[in-house]
């Protein structure tokens, strides 16, 4: 069988389960064959198709992530190391970097509460050279996946890793002040109807926050001004029905917050800074 036929029969199959299976199956033979998609689609399509490619088909009809097949997904122009024990990182988040961006142009020194593969904090690092940060999670496989990011984009000096958990008392006491505090935390209700490829196949624990999504932020939030410097920011994403009851819980830590939308229009990231500086715009 050639490639182009084993492709159009790996579409067929994953239109079961995925509404990219053309996309999914072309990016399953392309790493099959260890080529990139494009050089795939111009030089390989009247070749043999590869053994191995059938049982990546099978994994994906599985729902499980075309991301963790391929051992990695693209964030913000870079590539990342992904696996089950973190998220995925999505677009939506792509979001969240920018607005840390703009709101803290030169962040000495970064916190990513809640690490995961490394994707927001490592991406400010590698666009703020001058920065130096710190990413905590409360898993060691999140932790050990993050620094093998931070190896791999050549920011290992400048990135460090601990494990810590913001639910539990004390784990701050040491780390000191930071001018740009980052945190995804766990904000999906807890019966939330999502993709089996999500529920069955990413860490419940960076996922499901309690009966509205906001048992993360009510425990962290109210710890971050004393995380911050005078005028640090902190950037925080949230679901797409959750900026009110966050922002809410934000000015009762006395923090006033800028609302951020992602490329879809959804409410995605909300900037926190103490009322004693003002919301940078």
């Amino acid at each position: 069988m050639t490639i182009a036929q084993a492709l159009r029969e790996a579409a067929a199959r994953l239109g079961e389960t995925s509404d990219t299976a053309r996309l999914d199956a072309e990016l399953l033979m392309a790493h099959a064959l260890g080529v990139s998609r494009s050089e795939l689609l111009l030089r390989h399509m009247d070749a043999p198709a590869p053994a191995a490619f059938a049982a990546l088909v099978e994994r994906r009809a599985a729902h499980e992530p075309i991301a963790f097949i391929l051992g990695r997904k693209e964030f913000y122009g870079r590539e990342f190391a992904v696996a089950p024990g973190v998220l995925i990182p999505r677009m939506d988040s792509e979001t969240t970097v920018a607005a840390a961006l703009e709101a803290c142009a030169q962040p000495p020194r970064v916190l990513d509460c809640g690490v995961g593969s490394g994707a927001l904090l490592l991406t400010v690092l590698a666009e703020r050279p001058e920065a130096t940060g710190l990413g905590i999670d409360r898993s060691n496989e999140a932790l050990a996946i993050a620094a093998a990011n931070a190896e791999q984009l050549g920011l290992s000096e400048r990135a460090s890793f601990r494990e810590a958990d913001w639910d539990q008392p004390g784990w701050s006491d040491d780390l000191g002040r930071f001018d740009l505090i980052l945190a995804n935390p766990p904000y999906v209700e807890d019966d939330a109807p999502i993709a089996p490829a999500v529920r069955q196949w990413e860490p419940a624990g960076a996922l499901f926050a309690g009966a509205e999504g906001l048992d993360a932020y009510r425990v962290l939030v109210p710890q971050l001004p004393a995380l911050l410097t005078e005028r640090g920011v902190a950037v925080l994403e949230i679901g797409a029905v959750q900026s009110q009851a966050v922002a809410t819980l934000a000015a009762q830590a006395g923090f006033a917050s800028q609302l951020h939308h992602d490329l879809g229009g959804r409410p995605r990231a909300l900037v926190l800074q103490t009322r004693a500086g003002s919301v940078a715009r």
